[in-house]
């Protein structure tokens, strides 16, 4: 069983920027896939941005593109989504997730690509 424990979130103005931070208490956790995902009331869960396990390689959703950056340090068993020049359309929940090892590109826009989520942590940017 992974747990992974989301912090980081909170209230910003447009244009601010916030960066969440995700800890797993995995042993596998340089094995894994990690995503983000957002969603707000009454809306289905959205991918945010993804990285694979070993080389990093980085996948986003076209509305964070170029906005959002993610990373992870795999000594600390950490993810981090980096937030810049935030809109009021990013106010949701935000939830780490934490999925397999060999994944195409196009697996990590997907939710039933992950088996593991974490308790989520809310961003609100004002206008």
């Amino acid at each position: 069983q992974v747990q992974l424990v989301e912090s980081g979130g909170g209230l910003v103005q447009a244009g601010g920027s916030l960066r969440l931070s995700c800890a797993s208490s995995g042993r596998t956790f340089s094995r894994e896939a990690m995503g983000w995902f957002r969603q707000v009331p009454g809306k289905e869960r959205e991918f945010v941005a993804g990285i694979s396990p070993s080389v990093g390689r980085t996948y986003y959703a076209e509305s964070t593109k170029g906005r959002f950056t993610i990373s992870r340090d795999n000594a600390e068993n950490r993810v981090y989504l980096q937030m810049n020049s935030l809109k009021p359309e990013d106010t949701a929940v935000y939830y780490c997730a934490a999925g397999g090892t060999y994944y195409r590109g196009t697996d990590y826009f997907e939710t039933r690509a992950y088996s593991y989520w974490g308790q989520g942590t809310q961003v609100t940017v004002s206008s």
